[in-house]
């Protein structure tokens, strides 16, 4: 048996003082003589960020030195379990780096030709979706990732990616490999063929209505807002507002209703889970600002935190701070449910049993 450490305070979900002890990078409460002191404070499973693009910047792929320091800088934001959302880069070296986050791989974007960003996706036609969809279930870690719509030139507008039936044979093909489906999704029309095909998770989720928020909650499905991706729409719509009038006016009005069609999704009970979107939009390492910014939409700050810990880990199948779990912790100073902006300032970072930070 390794030497011992313990780290002291809060225990987050239930809030109960405790000594936390890691011994051979495992968790236990049994109390362990001589263990050294890492850190005293408030004590949070691992962050978790369900939307993040490791190994991939503005133009496409990165190589290994740039993607290892998007993952440190994630990993010293409390980011220690990534659900990757879309890469062009092969990054399962990282899930060999025992200093590196926990991975769990997506393969790359599916989209249609010509209807993404240039770089980042296979970019296939309708009858060729199916087989992409089952080639990157193989190839991931259990989530294969869609392009549900994006600026049709000819339209002018937001219009879905493929047909419904297309995106729905690209479905049952990945879940017949045993993955999971998520879609990136800024419109409406693109959303309820999705949702009936049995979709597990959608990504920003802005066009949603009552009626397909009653849809998702019946059918499990989850969201990962990325609000800090949403914040970028006026921009998107100022961009495009001479060329394509009609697309900047639906990204403005898809704004302009975002909290209120975020709300609604949350106060109805939907799955919601933070995702920074690190590498899409935003800079690595900063899934505070996306925790802090669930707030905007009527989330409770036990509730946001609980999207990127615990509800999170859980949803990915892994475990929080339980007796015998790996000891993948952050430690923070002060009591990040009274005030979130402390999840910029961790104390300690554990990972695998080892103090990273």
């Amino acid at each position: 048996m390794g030497a011992a450490a313990r780290v002291r305070g809060p225990v987050l979900p239930d809030g109960e003082a405790r000594d936390l002890y890691v011994v051979d990078g495992r968790v236990t409460y049994e109390p362990q003589a001589g263990a050294e002191t890492w850190a005293e404070g408030w004590v949070v499973p691992g962050l978790v960020d369900a939307h993040c693009h490791l190994g991939l910047d503005d133009h496409g792929p990165v190589g290994a030195e740039e993607t290892e320091q998007q993952a440190v800088d994630d990993r010293d934001g409390g980011a220690l379990l990534i659900r990757d959302c879309g890469s062009a880069a092969d990054t399962s070296w990282v899930q060999e780096r025992d200093d590196l986050p926990r991975l769990i791989r997506c393969g790359r974007h599916l989209s249609a030709t010509k209807r993404y960003i240039r770089g980042y996706a296979h970019e296939v036609e309708p009858d060729e979706l199916a087989a992409y969809a089952a080639q990157e279930a193989r190839r991931g870690d259990g989530w294969v990732k869609l392009v549900g719509d994006w600026i049709d030139r000819d339209a002018g507008d937001l219009t879905p990616s493929f047909p419904a039936a297309a995106f729905a044979a690209a479905i049952e093909a990945a879940h017949a490999e045993g993955a999971k489906v998520t879609a990136h999704c800024f419109g409406h029309d693109v959303l309820p063929g999705l949702i009936e095909a049995g979709i597990d998770c959608l990504e920003h989720g802005t066009g949603l209505t009552e009626d397909l928020v009653d849809a998702m909650v019946a059918h499990g499905t989850a969201l990962v807002p990325t609000i800090m991706q949403l914040d970028e729409f006026p921009g998107h719509a100022s961009a495009g507002e001479k060329r394509f009038p009609d697309y900047a006016a639906t990204m403005a009005d898809l704004y302009s209703r975002m909290p209120a069609t975020l709300g609604a999704a949350y106060d109805a009970g939907v799955p919601i889970y933070a995702g920074s979107d690190g590498g899409g939009i935003s800079r690595h390492g900063n899934l505070a600002g996306e925790v802090q910014a669930l707030t905007r939409i009527g989330m409770s700050p036990y509730d946001a935190l609980g999207a990127a810990s615990w509800r999170a880990r859980e949803w990915l199948g892994h475990p929080g701070l339980e007796e015998g779990a790996p000891a993948d912790l952050v430690v923070y100073p002060s009591d990040p449910l009274a005030d979130l902006s402390v999840l910029r300032r961790p104390s300690a970072v554990v990972l695998r049993g080892v103090r990273v930070l």
